[in-house]
């Protein structure tokens, strides 16, 4: 089984994301890591992340070890590893060198591992609309604005990471423009995607609603 869940950020994709891949014993990929990786390769390196030669050339040498190591990083689930990401996911050169690292594990996913799985959850903006259009489930987890910047402060907050609401609303406005606004593979819903908006939810509400999706796909 295939499932896609996507959205902007903070809505709530990556914590639905992984307690569906443990319900149903499925492996997880969350394609946001990928884009992280490379932006975040950039800018250690001091390379212009708005360089889309220098983004696809780092792209094409990124590599799964590459990325584990990388996601060690301080900065790597940060604001700026977010707001890199969002830039360089926007070069179409980029998007197209990682597609086929992204599809290709649909046709054999594993777990952390390295053991096969029987499916896979992906966790992105365009997973049901280009990575796995074919998916079983498709799932677009939204919620307002407002909603996912106090979440996205709170969760920095926790994490000790020193920031505004301001600022990470405004961050949010951003790079909500840029993922929907961008010319290739746009954030969107897929025509058969279940639209999910989380803001007046808690998480076991939005499970709960997903997991009835899905069992009635399995059945």
């Amino acid at each position: 089984m295939i499932i896609t869940i996507d959205g902007p950020a903070a809505a709530g994709k990556g914590t639905l994301a992984a307690i569906l891949a443990n319900k149903y014993h499925l492996a997880y990929f969350d394609t946001g890591m990928v884009y992280r990786a490379v932006g975040l390769t950039m800018l250690l390196a001091h390379d212009d992340i708005h360089n889309q030669e220098l983004a696809e050339k780092t792209a094409q040498q990124l590599t799964f070890i590459k990325m584990m190591e990388i996601s060690k990083h301080p900065d790597f689930r940060s604001n700026i590893g977010s707001s890199a990401a969002s830039i360089v996911s926007a070069h179409p050169k980029v998007r197209l060198a990682l597609l086929k690292m992204q599809q290709n594990f649909a046709l054999k996913p594993t777990f952390a591992d390295g053991n096969p799985a029987q499916g896979v959850v992906y966790d992105g903006r365009d997973t049901g609309t280009v990575i796995c259009p074919n998916a079983d489930v498709k799932l677009f987890i939204t919620a307002s604005t407002q909603v996912r910047a106090q979440r996205r402060f709170d969760e920095y907050k926790q994490k000790g990471i020193s920031t505004s609401y301001e600022e990470v609303l405004n961050d949010m406005i951003i790079r909500d423009q840029r993922d929907s606004q961008r010319s290739t593979a746009p954030m969107k819903p897929a025509d058969d995607a279940v639209i999910i908006d989380t803001s007046k939810l808690n998480i076991q509400e939005v499970a709960d609603i997903a997991s009835r999706i899905v069992e009635k796909k399995l059945k």
